[in-house]
């Protein structure tokens, strides 16, 4: 039965902070004080704070530009609509990653609760691709069919999916030294090569465009989004490594190396994704300084988990993709309105 849905133990002591734990917990999830992960609380938190939806944003500039005849290149035709078809599905598969499976094994409340708050905010990232299909009048079904029609993202969800193994198995449990790697396997695929590295070339490609000045609604929209990712990342590698921390016999030798050689494959599925969505440089990135950013990415990322790099040291050849996860509130680079990056009830009033 899944945690918070057993039978009440009318004899149960009180839950103390260290009964807690991130998996295989025996303290009752239901109970979020007291709490002991403040670091997963403090990400609902800014996730809160950080709440936008997409119809906030105009996109009448953008329906202008997108309808001009000469508004825009066939290349950047090409990539605005390689894009949306990524990133229109890819948010359905993590979101359903996070609710039939991540949550059903997390037994700690308060990253439950962070959980709740990222479930909904991949739903908005899923309505902000409607809103600009919508918006543009672009045919549905090329875009929302593209990750079975285009190789290039067909091969990154299918890599993808072979890491959601266990939403198909309803009887699958955390318990096991090889069951609980099975569940770190699947953290590191969806947070930190989906979320943390694979959203990043498009990321990278709209900010560029709206450097421009052109479709500089979507940019803002791709701005919102980052930054809400930049949060899931975060959070995600904190549950990895507090899983680690709690069970150090899981984080074997030969487990590291398999995790460095999921990070390596997941990169070069997306730098063939970079290659497809841009044959031929333009606004002032390639290809292959796309492939660049994902080996510093790559490498940060390892970085993070603790593992040793897997390419040789790089620069970030978009230093300016910084600017765009800072939460702060600020004068966004598109010049088109000043970003109040929190809800009104979180702002302080002098």
């Amino acid at each position: 039965m899944p945690a918070g849905l057993e039978n009440i133990d009318r004899n149960a002591k009180r839950v103390a902070v260290d009964d807690k734990a991130m998996i295989n917990s025996r303290s009752d999830v239901n109970q979020l004080l007291p709490m002991k992960y403040h670091w997963a609380w403090e990400k609902y938190l800014a996730g809160c704070n950080n709440h936008w939806m997409p119809t906030e944003i105009s996109m009448q500039a953008d329906i202008a530009l997108w309808k001009s005849a000469d508004g825009l290149t066939e290349q950047e035709r090409r990539m605005v609509k390689r894009n949306l078809g990524f990133f229109a599905t890819a948010e359905s598969l993590v979101a359903n990653n996070i609710v039939l499976a991540v949550y059903r094994h997390i037994t700690n409340p308060e990253c439950r609760q962070y959980l709740l708050r990222q479930a909904f905010e991949e739903a908005v990232h899923t309505h902000t691709f409607q809103y600009i299909c919508e918006s543009l009048v672009l045919d549905e079904g090329e875009l929302f069919n593209m990750y079975r029609e285009l190789p290039s993202i067909t091969d990154k969800d299918a890599w993808a999916l072979q890491y959601t193994k266990n939403l198909e198995n309803p009887d699958f449990t955390t318990g096991t030294p090889e069951k609980d790697q099975a569940f770190l396997r699947d953290l590191v695929a969806f947070y930190v090569v989906f979320e943390g590295m694979w959203f990043y070339t498009g990321f990278a490609q709209v900010l560029a465009l709206g450097r421009q000045h052109k479709m500089t609604g979507i940019a803002e929209l791709y701005q919102y989004i980052l930054r809400d990712e930049s949060i899931h990342l975060n959070f995600g590698i904190d549950c990895i490594n507090q899983i680690k921390q709690e069970n150090p016999h899981l984080w074997t030798p030969e487990f590291q190396q398999e995790i460095r050689r999921m990070l390596t494959e997941a990169c070069e599925l997306e730098v063939a994704y970079g290659h497809d969505t841009m044959p031929q440089g333009m606004l002032g990135i390639n290809a292959e300084l796309c492939e660049q950013y994902l080996q510093f990415i790559t490498n940060r990322r390892c970085t993070q988990l603790g593992l040793e790099p897997v390419f040789s040291p790089t620069e970030n050849p978009f230093p300016w993709m910084s600017e765009a996860i800072d939460l702060h509130k600020e004068k966004n680079f598109f010049e088109t309105r000043v970003i109040e990056y929190q809800s009104g009830a979180a702002l302080e009033w002098d």
